[in-house]
């Protein structure tokens, strides 16, 4: 027979286990030695199943099939008159060794840094000392001890630009009629924005939409094509979306994070031009690139139409930037950053383009910019929508369905001016 309590005297509570509280909820426990050995042992077992895999080759033993040689050339420089640079890298799984070279159906000597085999995503620079005649076509060739050719052309054969004060300011100058000229100049268009009514402000934002719709199709295009040229095993083409997906990611959760802090809102028009800003400054660098690298392989007259085409195809893009900003009055400190953002990485783009150009890095680069434009479209098609729904109007109209048609218009026509 249980024994009375006391009035007032509160019922001990039942024993609850130390893995569970009352409502199934789960009491998480401290890792001890005993739990970290068991999150451990998964893989320190796998470790050791890839080393018997590796020691034994998978337990088919020697292989008696010839290697499988695959070599990837990432670049070719004519540094000074009489010598050829080729930047190669291993891209297939067993090394290579580099026997003979091929200069226009010669052979001619050759020297590796480093020498001897290249491993697996191994990487060296064969260095030929060729008299090269400039303004000419020229053909290498690399042949591995297995006797595989590996063929790369030089169009037109011009010494390659040197890492000096007078080619950086040369190339800086092209980027900034490529980039900062031409997005200023589209920011001049702002007082005249300021005078639209309603509908005139959501034909521009919905411009803007067009513009950047434009460049994600052709931002993406770009990447595919570069990406094939990149080192196939490091499958450039698969990462373009993954790395767009988790750019946009992370812009939202960055930005969740800032309206938290309550340091940004979403209806922040300066805000939504620095974003806008930012995707069309990751284009930009793009555009760059293909200037540079065009005029470091000679092809001088390409990389001035590039210029001219780029520079018209850009003036859209400051209106694009200055749309947001309308209804605002911001300082002219911020005209000019924004110029600054969306325009710099042109002259960087010449930079890399001309002297250190990576077929891999400028694909991660494209993604980037991507996602970047991708979750700013979602940001001014958001500004829109709020707009129209306090007017008592669906989000696509005649107004906005017009401005998306003519942004993607005017994108496509000035484009021709660079693809012609």
């Amino acid at each position: 027979m249980s024994a009375e309590h006391p009035p007032g005297t509160a019922l001990a509570e039942p024993a609850v286990s130390p893995q569970t509280r009352p409502g199934g909820s789960i009491h998480r426990t401290k890792f001890g030695p005993r739990a970290l050995l068991l999150a451990v042992a998964p893989l320190v077992l796998l470790a050791g199943v890839i080393a018997i895999i590796v020691a034994t080759d998978a337990g088919l033993g020697s292989r008696e099939v010839p290697p499988i040689e695959t070599l990837s050339i990432q670049q070719v420089r004519l540094p000074e008159p009489g010598l050829i640079e080729l930047t190669v890298v291993n891209d297939g799984p067993d090394p290579i060794s580099i026997a003979q070279v091929l200069v226009d159906e010669a052979y001619w000597q050759f020297a590796a840094e480093p020498a001897g085999s290249l491993d697996r995503l191994g990487s060296a620079t064969i260095s030929i000392p060729y008299p090269w005649v400039s303004g000419e076509a020229h053909s290498v060739a690399l042949i591995s001890e297995t006797g595989v050719l590996f063929e790369a052309a030089i169009p037109v054969a011009i010494e390659s630009p040197r890492a000096n004060r007078e080619s950086f300011l040369r190339f800086a100058l092209v980027g900034l009629y490529v980039g900062i000229v031409p997005v200023g100049l589209g920011m001049l268009w702002y007082p005249t924005l300021r005078r639209l009514g309603r509908n005139g402000l959501n034909f521009v934002l919905a411009l803007t939409v067009g513009l950047l719709l434009f460049l994600v199709v052709s931002m993406w295009g770009e990447a595919q094509e570069i990406a094939r040229a990149a080192v196939t095993a490091l499958d450039a083409p698969v990462l373009i979306p993954l790395i767009a997906l988790l750019t946009v990611v992370l812009l939202v959760v960055v930005g969740n994070s800032l309206r938290g802090k309550g340091t940004a809102t979403d209806s922040g028009g300066l805000s939504l031009a620095y974003r806008i800003a930012t995707g069309i400054g990751l284009h930009n660098l793009g555009e760059g690139l293909a200037i540079g690298a065009a005029f470091a392989l000679g092809e001088v007259a390409l990389g001035v139409f590039l210029v001219l085409g780029f520079t018209l195809h850009n003036v859209t893009e400051g209106v694009g930037i200055a749309a947001p900003v309308v209804r605002e009055q911001p300082r002219l400190i911020h005209f000019a950053a924004l110029t600054a953002v969306a325009g710099f990485p042109a002259i960087l783009g010449t930079w890399i383009g001309a002297f250190v150009y990576s077929p891999f890095w400028t694909t991660v680069f494209f993604a980037i910019g991507i996602g970047a434009i991708l979750q700013v479209v979602y940001e001014v098609g958001c500004l829109i929508a709020r707009g129209q729904a306090k007017a008592g109007e669906p989000l696509m109209t005649w107004t906005t369905f017009g401005g998306v048609t003519a942004g993607i218009a005017v994108m496509y026509f000035t484009g021709l001016l660079v693809a012609a």
